[in-house]
């Protein structure tokens, strides 16, 4: 198991950019709901997910005010991919 995808708040924020095609980004203020994160824990934990090289994170103004967008990385995709993939295993021994 990845260890910084497997933390219930980065597993989240990486479902939800998942769910995203490819390149696509989301606004910080709807990841914040999407994972139901405070503004300061989602900060932290994105730092993590773009120090792992999982996320992308570009920060803008429009009419002055910032703007924080993310997407997930194709190495961000893969890990995210993988755990989903080891989730579903667990699951599946245990069903049997």
């Amino acid at each position: 198991m990845d260890e910084i995808v497997h933390q219930p708040i980065r597993l989240r924020i990486m479902a939800a950019l998942n769910a995203e095609r490819s390149g696509e980004t989301l606004d910080f203020s709807r990841l914040k709901a999407l994972v139901g994160a405070t503004d300061g824990n989602l900060g932290a934990h994105l730092l993590t997910l773009e120090t792992a090289g999982y996320v992308t994170v570009r920060k803008e103004f429009v009419a002055r005010k910032p703007h924080t967008l993310v997407s997930l990385t194709s190495l961000g995709r893969k890990a995210f991919a993988q755990h989903v993939a080891e989730l579903r295993d667990i699951i599946d021994r245990s069903a049997t």
